[in-house]
C-alpha cells in the first residue's frame, strides 16, 4: 500500500514538474529563433536564450531519461542543438574561420530549433491529456482541477489537430469529463466551478470536431448532467450545443424527459437571475430547432404560463427601478443616463413566437397553428385584458403572420 502511494506521488510530481518545464523549453526555443543570426560580429542577443536553454535541458535530462521511448526524438534533437550552440560559442572571434562558419552554424541552429518545436508540442499535448486523465479525478484541490481543465481547453481552442484528437480518444478524456459532470457529490461554489469548466471543455471539444464528439454528447449523460448542474454556465453551454447540433440534440432532450426540468429553471425562486436568462435563451433555441412534438411538449408543461409570469415579474421590477430613478432625479442624484434598460426577459413571449416562425423544423401550417395556440394559452395565463392586449400587440408586431 505504501509502495502504491509512493508511485502515485511520483506520477503526480512528474506531471506537476514536466508540463511547466516543457512549456518553458518551448518558450526558450522560440526566443532562440527570434534573431538567430544576430549579426556577424555579435551574439549577445542570443546569450540569454542559450543560457536558459542549457539550464532547462539540464533540469529536463533526468525526467526525460526516465521515459526514453516517449522523448527519444526530443532528446536527440536537444543533444544536437547543445552541440551546435557550444560550437557557436567557439566562433565568437573576428578571424576568417569564425566569420565564415558562424552564419552556417546559426542557420543549422535555426533549422534544428524548428524541428524541436513540433516535438515539444507533441510532448506537451501528451502531458496535458495524461494530466487530465490521471489527475482530475484524483486531486482534492479544486483550484488545481480547474487549472487542469482550463489548460486542456486552451489547447483544444487552438483548432483541430488529428494527432491531439487521437490522444484525447485513446486516453478516454471525454469519459473523464462525463464523470465530473455527473458527480452529484460535488457541492459548493468552488466545486461547481469544476463542473462548469468541465461543461465548457465539452463544448470546446464539440467545436474542435463535431463529426467525432457530437456522437459522444448524444450517447452519454452530458445533456442530463448540464441541466442537473443548473448553473448559468452549464445552461449557456447547453444553448451553445443546441446551436451546434441542432434538431438531433433537441430531440434527445425531449426523448430523455428533460423538458420539465429545463422549464422549471424559468420559475424557480431558488435560481439566480443568470440561470433564468440562460434557461430562457435555451427555450428560444429549442423553439427554433424543435420539431412539432418538442414544441407541444413545452406547451403542455406550462411554458406560456411561465413566460407570462416571467414577463410580468420583469415588467414589475422594471417599473420599480424606473420609480427609483425618477425619485433620485427629483432630489438631484440622477446619473444623467436617460436610456431605458432592456431586460433579457423583455417581450419574451413575442421573441419565442418569432423563434418558432423563423424555425427550421416546422411546416408553415404548424407554425400558424402554434401561434394561434400560444395566444389562447396567453389569454388563460393573463391576469387582465390589458395585459393580454399588450402581449398580443407584441406578438402581432414582432412575428410574421
Amino acid at each position: 500500500m505504501d509502495e502504491a502511494h509512493k508511485q502515485d506521488h511520483h506520477h503526480h510530481h512528474h506531471h506537476h514538474v514536466l508540463l511547466p518545464l516543457l512549456q518553458a523549453l518551448r518558450k526558450a526555443i522560440k526566443d532562440l529563433q527570434i534573431n538567430p543570426i544576430s549579426g556577424l560580429l555579435c551574439q549577445n542577443n542570443t546569450k540569454p536564450a542559450i543560457a536558459a536553454l542549457f539550464e532547462l535541458e539540464t533540469i529536463a535530462e533526468p525526467i526525460i531519461s526516465e521515459n526514453p521511448s516517449l522523448f527519444i526524438n526530443l532528446s536527440r534533437l536537444l543533444v544536437n542543438l547543445r552541440t551546435l550552440l557550444q560550437n557557436l560559442e567557439k566562433l565568437q572571434g573576428f578571424n576568417l574561420r569564425s566569420l565564415c562558419f558562424r552564419p552556417i552554424t546559426n542557420y543549422k541552429i535555426l533549422q534544428i530549433s524548428r524541428a524541436i518545436e513540433p516535438e515539444i508540442e507533441s510532448c506537451i499535448d501528451r502531458e496535458i491529456v495524461l494530466e487530465l486523465v490521471t489527475e482530475l479525478g484524483r486531486s482534492t484541490d479544486e483550484n488545481e482541477r480547474v487549472r487542469i481543465l482550463i489548460e486542456f481547453r486552451h489547447r483544444v481552442s487552438k483548432g483541430f489537430d488529428r494527432d491531439f484528437q487521437e490522444l484525447v480518444l485513446r486516453g478516454r478524456a471525454f469519459s473523464v469529463l462525463e464523470s465530473v459532470l455527473v458527480d452529484s457529490s460535488i457541492s459548493g461554489s468552488d466545486s461547481k466551478r469544476v463542473r462548469d469548466e468541465a461543461a465548457l471543455l465539452v463544448l470546446a471539444l464539440v467545436e474542435f470536431n463535431k463529426d467525432v464528439f457530437v456522437g459522444l454528447v448524444l450517447m452519454g449523460p452530458t445533456i442530463r448532467a448540464l441541466i442537473s448542474i443548473a448553473s448559468s454556465c452549464s445552461i449557456r453551454v447547453l444553448s451553445s450545443l443546441i446551436r451546434l447540433i441542432k434538431t438531433p440534440l433537441v430531440d434527445e432532450i425531449e426523448a430523455n424527459g428533460e423538458i420539465p426540468r429545463l422549464l422549471d429553471l424559468l420559475s424557480s425562486e431558488e435560481e439566480d437571475f443568470g440561470v433564468r436568462v440562460a434557461a430562457l435563451n435555451c427555450v428560444f433555441e429549442i423553439g427554433f430547432f424543435g420539431r412539432k412534438e418538442v414544441i407541444e411538449a413545452m406547451l403542455e408543461e406550462g411554458l406560456m404560463k411561465k413566460l407570462v409570469n416571467l414577463q410580468r415579474r420583469m415588467e414589475r421590477e422594471s417599473e420599480l427601478a424606473e420609480a427609483v430613478r425618477l425619485g433620485e432625479s427629483e432630489i438631484g442624484e440622477d446619473d444623467g443616463d436617460g436610456m431605458e434598460s432592456n431586460s433579457p426577459c423583455e417581450n419574451c413571449i413575442a421573441r419565442f413566437v418569432v423563434q418558432i416562425q423563423a424555425g427550421e423544423s416546422l411546416e408553415k401550417r404548424e407554425k400558424r397553428e402554434f401561434k394561434s395556440k400560444i395566444l389562447k394559452m396567453v389569454r388563460e395565463a393573463s391576469v387582465s385584458d390589458a395585459e393580454f392586449a399588450a402581449i398580443v400587440a407584441e406578438v402581432v408586431w414582432g412575428s410574421s403572420p
